[in-house]
């Protein structure tokens, strides 16, 4: 029989460790998780002050060197002022990763490092003796042995992932810290669209941990801080079907009794409700176990992207904003290293700017100069562009038109009055949704005369000829894909001579996979495309026709001269041994020797520059 999965609290308190007599019970150490798997793998969500008493109690359970993994929900001091102090980290053989979210500009390393800077801790980062493994992550999922980790943004002043941890049967989700995008006390049922999508990230939970700083009568003046109401928390977690909630991240003001008061409310509004599920205040080094249940589906959001942040590029912003003042708000909010602002005047230039070079996030006043902000997304939308189609349109505006958004194509909504804080942490999310992970190839130092050499082979545009197609059926016979293709890549599009699989006679060169072979000289072999960050994004990786797998051979001219490619391609990630690849070789070869023979073979081709 397996193991139940147990999770300990070691620290419940927000913004700041309370310690004293009237919070002796439900503890003042701030925020740390630990979880346990049936499997025995064992994670620590957040480093607040209680990561201190939590590294002890593992060193004295310890027969050995000791491995796990510590997830940041965001690097506010409460969440990591305990890292510093977890002893296991300075112990040597230990293996630790560490997981938080991925900022525009520094990475979660940093960040852990600069509070360890001479001036705030006596030893260095490098300093600590355990095997310590950094990850920067976005929204996604990633596997920690028997526990499949889904990663969400929370609505927070700082870019802040939540987590949903679903191993063996069971699910526990750490939601903290988040505010509701809309809430009103007296219609707690009624949610907004955003926060019906925060309860799918809960959906059947066995226990959500979730930040409930505030009292419904606290709230309306900590609107924008980051932190959510009880009745909030309980109406999000009873419309996703929660089993038990634990309320955390207790106001540092709150007392134990003021505590014990505030859960008998809610437990007596859920009675009235008739709602069986349970709710607690979550207490220093308490334990909860759980045990497999029926089987809580998996969270929609992120369930085919990995978690992984992909290596950052430049992205740019457009901005299509009339009010002075809202312009320079958000200008402030979206200047990090990395990202570009383009600044539109009107419609047509907001327009005339996103076709040019599609943007990582367009941003719309809601009027825009004029113009419907929801008919300019409209108008974006059905450009044509697929790159365009994908990318994120953010409203801003003093109110949200929730159906109208939605059938506009609008993606979500900045609504009025937001700080610089908020609003930062909102746009980097998003670029950080869309941060892009492929990239165009160089431009080969001879192109001018590649470019000649192709053209006087004569072959561009022509028919198809049984000499070519006979190799590319070859090629996906053995290598058993359904996809196989002989490129010749022109200036501005990549041209198929011989085509299986795919119904097209040509492409843009900018996504072509072949443009990097032609600039590498060499094969290209890509056994899974979404593990490379050159090709994780592309148009043709997250679009038809799907490629996982990838394997280009260079085709040459007599004179030197890189003209194309012979490829194999699979919708499934693939591995082949050095026997079958010598093989897709040889076939490239007869290709190569097809091109430079023949009555189609022209003379006096120009000579490669140097």
């Amino acid at each position: 029989m397996k193991s139940a999965a147990r999770v300990q609290f070691w620290g419940t308190r927000g913004s700041l460790a309370k310690p004293g007599r009237a919070t002796v019970r439900y503890g003042g150490n701030t925020t740390c998780v630990q979880i346990t798997s049936p499997g025995g793998a064992l994670v620590i969500v957040d480093c607040g002050t209680g990561a201190h008493d939590l590294g002890q109690a593992l060193l004295a359970q310890a027969k050995g060197p000791m491995r796990g993994s510590i997830l940041i929900s965001h690097t506010h001091w409460d969440h990591i002022q305990g890292f510093p102090f977890f002893a296991p980290l300075f112990v040597s053989g230990g293996q630790w990763d560490i997981y938080g979210p991925a900022a525009l500009g520094q990475s979660i390393r940093e960040t852990l490092a600069a509070q360890m800077q001479y001036s705030y801790f006596p030893l260095a980062l490098d300093e600590m003796g355990a095997t310590i493994r950094f990850h920067d992550l976005v929204e996604g999922t990633l596997e920690i042995d028997d526990i499949r980790i889904t990663a969400r943004y929370l609505n927070h002043p700082l870019v802040t992932l939540g987590y949903r941890f679903d191993m063996a049967g069971t699910s526990v989700v750490h939601a903290c810290d988040h505010e509701p995008f809309s809430y009103d006390p007296a219609a707690q049922d009624a949610l907004s669209e955003r926060d019906r999508e925060h309860a799918g990230f809960l959906k059947n939970a066995d226990l959500v941990i979730h930040d409930a700083q505030y009292t419904d009568a606290e709230y309306s003046a900590k609107k924008g801080w980051g932190h959510s109401p009880l009745g909030y928390v309980s109406a999000i977690c009873r419309a996703a079907g929660v089993k038990r909630v634990a309320f955390t991240h207790h106001d540092p003001l709150r007392t134990d009794d003021q505590l014990d008061r505030i859960v008998e409310s809610v437990r007596a509004d859920l009675l009235a409700r008739k709602s069986d599920m349970h709710v607690f205040a979550a207490a220093d080094q308490q334990i909860v176990e759980l045990h497999a249940s029926a089987g809580a589906p998996l969270p929609d959001a992120g369930a085919a992207t990995s978690a992984t942040a992909p290596a950052m590029k430049e992205s740019t912003v457009v901005m299509g904003i009339s009010e002075t003042m809202l312009a320079v708000a958000l200008a402030e909010a979206t200047r990090a290293e990395g990202v570009r602002m383009s600044h539109a005047s009107d419609a047509d230039s907001l327009l005339k700017l996103s076709r040019s070079t599609p943007p990582a996030l367009v941003l719309i006043e809601d009027p825009f100069s004029g113009t419907d902000g929801l008919g300019l997304c409209k108008t974006l939308r059905t450009e044509g562009d697929a790159a365009l189609n994908g990318t994120p349109v953010i409203i801003v505006s003093g109110r949200e038109r929730a159906d109208e958004g939605r059938a506009a194509g609008v993606t979500g909504w900045l609504i009025r009055p937001f700080t610089t804080q908020y609003a930062r942490a909102y746009i980097q999310s998003w670029i950080l949704r869309t941060a892009c992970r492929w990239a165009r190839a160089a431009t080969p130092a001879d192109e001018t005369t590649r470019l000649a050499t192709l053209h006087a082979l004569g072959l561009l545009d022509t028919p198809t000829e049984e000499r070519f197609d006979r190799i590319t059926r070859l090629a996906a016979a053995l290598a058993d894909v359904p996809i196989a293709y002989i490129s010749l890549v022109d200036e501005n599009r990549q041209w198929f001579k011989s085509c299986r699989g795919i119904a097209t006679s040509e492409t843009s060169r900018d996504a072509a996979f072949c443009a990097h072979v032609i600039f590498l000289r060499e094969p290209l072999i890509i056994p899974d495309t979404l593990l490379d960050d050159r090709f994780a994004h592309n148009p043709f990786v997250t679009g038809e026709p799907g490629i996982r797998f990838y394997a280009g051979f260079p085709l040459f001219a007599e004179n030197g001269s890189c003209l194309g490619t012979l490829c194999m391609v699979d919708t499934r990630p693939r591995q082949f041994a050095e026997p079958m690849i010598q093989m897709f070789a040889d076939l490239a070869s007869l290709v190569q020797k097809e091109l430079n023979s023949g009555p189609a073979r022209p003379t006096g081709l120009p000579t490669p520059a140097e």
